[in-house]
C-alpha cells in the first residue's frame, strides 16, 4: 500500500519534531521541578499547532501561532536555565519548517481549468476534416475528443484554430490568426 505524498511528509515532520524536543528535553538538564508547568504547555502547544499545519491545508495561520507559543514558551522557561542557544535554535527550526510547508502549500494551490467549458475555450487545435457542402464547418481532435466545428470564415485542413465557445456539442472557432482580432 501507498501513502500519498503528503501523508508521508507530515509522518516525517511529526517525526523530526518528536525527536528534536526529546533531544531538547535531554540536553537541558534541568530538574522538572524547577520548570515552568505554563512555559511547558505552550512549548507543547506550540509544536502541536506545528504538527497540524503540516497536516492542514491553512496556509500557515496554524504554523505562525505555534512559533508565537513556542518562542513565549521558551522565553518562560528561559528563567529556568534553559540554553539560550537552544530556545533560539528550536525557533529558528520551527520558522523554517514553517516556510517549507507554506511553500509546498503554495505550490499544490488550485490550477487553472483543464477540463469542461473553461479548458475548452481558448484551446488551439488544427482542424482534421473540412464539410465539402460548407466550408465554415468541419471537426477537429481536441483533449482527446472528435468536436465538430463551426466558423465565420472558411476553414481547411491541418489549419490552426482556437475555441471561442461552445454551444452544446458543437465547438465555435476561428483561425489563430484572426482569434486575436475578436472574430
Amino acid at each position: 500500500m501507498t501513502l500519498p505524498e503528503g501523508h508521508v511528509t507530515s509522518r516525517c515532520c511529526t517525526f523530526f519534531l518528536m525527536l528534536l524536543l526529546s533531544g531538547s528535553a535531554l540536553a537541558a538538564d534541568v530538574p522538572l521541578t524547577a520548570v515552568n508547568p505554563v512555559g511547558l504547555w505552550l512549548i507543547t502547544l506550540g509544536i502541536a499547532f506545528l504538527i497540524a499545519e503540516a497536516a492542514l491545508p491553512n496556509y500557515g495561520v496554524i504554523g505562525l501561532g505555534g512559533i508565537i507559543m513556542f518562542v513565549i514558551g521558551a522565553l518562560i522557561l528561559s528563567n529556568a536555565d534553559l540554553p539560550v542557544p537552544m530556545m533560539i535554535g528550536l525557533g529558528l527550526i520551527s520558522a523554517l519548517l514553517l516556510i517549507a510547508l507554506i511553500i509546498r502549500a503554495l505550490k499544490t494551490r488550485p490550477r487553472h481549468a483543464v477540463s469542461g467549458d473553461a479548458g475548452l475555450v481558448g484551446s488551439v487545435t488544427a482542424v482534421t476534416t473540412v464539410q465539402a457542402e460548407n466550408t465554415h464547418n468541419g471537426w477537429v481532435q481536441l483533449q482527446g475528443e472528435h468536436w465538430q466545428v463551426q466558423s465565420t470564415t472558411p476553414l481547411h485542413t491541418g489549419q490552426s484554430v482556437r475555441v471561442l465557445g461552445r454551444k452544446g456539442l458543437l465547438l465555435k472557432v476561428a483561425a489563430t490568426d484572426a482569434a486575436g482580432h475578436g472574430e
